[in-house]
């Protein structure tokens, strides 16, 4: 016989508790009720990991009915029936203490539970990589490359967070629940619109609302502050200013930019990498390929300093790295050359 016990990591237990929480919602079958019998027996942990995640969500319902299945002090334990509710109680009072911080971090979490409003994930993508994700509440949001976005939704509000990259986001209407995007510093707030969001650092960033409005904050607004704030009709309030469609903020550090009314065309050109394309209108050289990097690991060298201010147009394909170095040869004598895979060296064609 094997004496040796496995060891259960209690993040597997708890994973493994959410699960059977969202199958008590909808009622057990007899053969659940049995696999769930045995996985409760198995260890008290199991026992208490599932009664915490109800008093958790709240579920007063699911609570009720664990505790008169299966009384934890029913349970064969070493410790005195007073000290092990006095256990319980203590461990559902951590469990409301710190959900915040496990719904940031904990990626096992299901995307939806069986109770409404409750969405706690975290999505990113690779260079180069795009992503659609449909949201619990019917919003949409598509992921640009090497982009980071964590989601945390409750019956009071729906926080987003986006740690890097930039993100298209097609909010559903929901008055009572205000959505909001938390980047760096601050915080882009909608109750149904269409905007997007560009993270270039913590302190700077670029919106583009094309639908509805969006109020951009400090971090450090309230939710109530905040759907006050958007519910007016001024350009600004406090230290918020509002964003309608078609207009698109510049934050820069210590620096917020006028709004500027953009013209469709404009529109269309921050918003092409939704269609897997680059538009250029004139950068130079230079910020063209800084745009082009994000797309690719192809890292790019101009070691002919003529070439740099060369003005660029056109559209070009994410990614497409030997396309864009036929352009260039073609149309500017621009001379790409590989120093190593992902290296590439620019210089003007000698005559």
């Amino acid at each position: 016989m094997n004496n040796v016990s496995q060891f259960v990591r209690k993040e597997d237990i708890q994973a493994q508790a959410s699960l059977w929480i969202s199958k008590l919602e909808r009622g057990l079958s007899d053969e659940e009720m049995q696999e769930l019998t045995r996985w409760i027996h198995r260890h008290e942990e199991n026992h208490r990991q599932l009664l915490q995640m109800a008093a958790f969500w709240d579920n007063l319902s699911v609570l009720n009915e664990l505790s008169a299945l299966f009384p934890l002090d029913s349970m064969s334990v070493q410790e005195p029936r007073h000290k092990k509710r006095f256990a319980i109680a203590a461990s559902i009072s951590a469990m409301l203490v710190t959900s915040a911080l496990m719904l940031t971090q904990q990626s096992w979490l299901p995307a939806t539970m069986g109770m409404a409003g409750y969405q706690a994930q975290s999505f990113t993508t690779n260079v180069g990589q795009y992503d659609t994700l449909t949201l619990s509440d019917g919003s949409t949001v598509v992921l640009n490359t090497a982009s980071k976005l964590i989601i945390d939704f409750t019956p009071e509000h729906r926080k987003l967070i986006l740690e890097s990259g930039e993100a298209n986001f097609d909010v559903a209407k929901d008055p009572s629940r205000p959505f909001t995007v938390h980047v760096g510093d601050n915080t882009f707030t909608a109750l149904g619109t269409v905007f997007n969001v560009q993270k270039n650092s913590e302190q700077a960033m670029e919106l583009v609302v094309t639908e509805g409005r969006v109020l951009v904050a400090q971090g450090d607004e309230t939710l109530e502050d905040l759907a006050k704030a958007i519910s007016t009709n001024v350009g600004t309030t406090g230290n918020a200013t509002i964003v309608a469609s078609g207009q698109k903020a510049q934050i820069a550090p210590n620096v917020r930019a006028p709004i500027v009314q953009l013209p469709t065309q404009a529109i269309e050109k921050d918003l092409a990498w939704q269609q897997g394309m680059i538009i250029f209108e004139g950068e130079s050289l230079t910020k063209a390929l800084d745009e082009v990097s994000r797309y690719t690991a192809t890292e790019f060298e101009i070691v002919d300093s003529s070439i740099a201010d060369i003005k660029i147009a056109g559209f070009f394909k994410a990614g497409d790295i030997d396309g864009l170095m036929d352009s260039l040869h073609s149309n500017f004598n621009i001379q790409a050359t590989y120093a190593s895979p992902n290296t590439v060296l620019l210089s003007a064609t000698q005559p």
